[in-house]
């Protein structure tokens, strides 16, 4: 029996990171950066005014004493009187020239006149339209966005391997990149096996069920990151599922097969698999989710996960399996959720020799800040395979091989689901 730790690596260093595209910087959140992007321009590209008043030459004001003082604060009286000669809003083209001892009516993000070397705040004048008295000083270079103070020609805006934030995204807009060479998101095919298996939006009959998988697993690929193609049931002669495998192999980075493992009816999916690559059927010592296949497929070198037909036990091996392995392809700095430990509030019980990972509730201690964990499926002897009791965690309690109960007030950790 694999350990967690030896089926994690084997699948990690098979992951692949997508060839890189270049697309528009508005679809571009949280992809890894392929390239170097230098500013061609300066920004701001102008002198403009970085608050509402008068653009004016320092020292027509008495600027020999502007010690940049807080525009809100008492003005303290000057009398110096300048006529106002023109008025600039932001985003006009129009040239004006300042001449001394004059002053110019000038917006948030207006370009300065020529000549003039700063900006006195409206608070600190007498707001005149035609003449303007300023009541405090200011010195050259206050108030005033200087060209190029922001970004330079030949500053770096992002570089390769960088996750774009959104201020990396604004960063780029200011430069006047509309698009960006990224790594794409992995391409996910989700397949499900199995003749019992009808789609949702059909009435199972006697001995059918619902095709759960598809749906939940190409959701939990879509929380990871990857770009997901749910193919659905997959059924038919050994010929035609091997076209559906191929198709999927041409078309995605992962391939995700679920029924594949755990039954007799999963016996011709992996003969078809085994003859278009190497894969390997395997119990990890986990539950729930022991039994598990992973492999690689195609000259490409395509991987594949196998999975059992029950939907909590696939939807944890995503979780602790194929889940890093996107994160690992998207270039994320964490690819493990994060794990806190908490105090456990009901009784829990696991396997011995096997990693228990069993469904919770975490919840934290109004008081003390403590963290508090309810155990949900598996619990006091619940079931560890219904899927309600999933839906209602947001965390997973992580009992280790030699531990088969956890008692009340018992330390435990605890894997956070909901973080993204």
């Amino acid at each position: 029996m694999r350990s967690v730790e030896e089926q994690l690596a084997l699948i990690t260093q098979a992951a692949v990171t997508p060839e890189p595209v270049r697309i528009a910087i508005a679809e571009a959140l949280g992809m890894m950066c392929a390239e170097e992007v230098q500013a061609q321009r300066p920004l701001p590209g102008f002198d403009q005014a970085a608050i509402d008043g008068y653009a004016i030459r320092a020292v027509d004001v008495g600027g020999e004493r502007g010690l940049g003082q807080d525009p809100t604060e008492p003005p303290r009286a000057t009398e110096i009187s300048l006529p106002v000669v023109g008025e600039v809003a932001a985003g006009s083209g129009r040239p004006m020239r300042l001449q001394p001892k004059q002053a110019v009516r000038v917006h948030t993000g207006a370009p300065l006149p020529a000549l003039s070397d700063a900006v006195i705040p409206l608070a600190w004048t007498d707001r005149g339209r035609k003449r303007m008295t300023a009541l405090k000083p200011v010195r050259s270079g206050e108030f005033v966005r200087k060209q190029g103070d922001d970004i330079r020609p030949g500053d770096v805006a992002v570089t390769p391997g960088m996750i774009l934030s959104p201020a990396h995204i604004g960063l780029l807009a200011a430069v006047g990149r509309s698009k960006v060479l990224v790594y794409p998101r992995p391409r996910m095919s989700i397949i499900s096996i199995g003749h019992e298996l009808v789609d949702i939006d059909r009435e199972p009959s006697l001995g059918q069920i619902l095709d759960v998988n598809s749906y939940a697993l190409a959701a939990a690929g879509r929380a990871a990151g990857a770009d997901v193609h749910r193919v659905g049931i997959a059924t038919g002669e050994p010929r035609r599922l091997r076209e559906i495998v191929e198709a999927q192999m041409l078309r995605s980075e992962i391939i995700v097969i679920s029924g594949a493992v755990g039954g007799t009816g999963s016996a011709p999916i992996r003969e078809i698999l085994n003859e278009l690559g190497t894969i390997d059927t395997t119990r990890v010592a986990m539950h729930p989710g022991s039994v598990q296949g992973f492999g690689l497929l195609g000259d490409s070198k395509t991987p594949v996960f196998l999975l059992p037909a029950n939907p909590v036990s696939s939807l944890i091996i995503f979780e602790m399996f194929i889940r890093p392995m996107v994160r690992l392809s998207l270039g994320k700095p964490n690819t493990q959720r994060r794990t806190v430990r908490a105090r456990a509030l009901n009784h829990v019980g696991s396997k011995l020799g096997r990693r228990g990972y069993v469904r919770a509730r975490l919840m934290r201690d109004t008081q003390t800040q403590d963290y508090l964990v309810e155990g949900l499926g598996g619990a006091n002897g619940a079931p560890a395979h219904l899927l309600a009791g999933l839906s209602d965690a947001n965390a997973l309690i992580r009992i280790p091989e030699n531990v088969t109960q956890v008692r009340p007030g018992d330390i435990v950790e605890v894997i956070f689901l909901s973080q993204t």
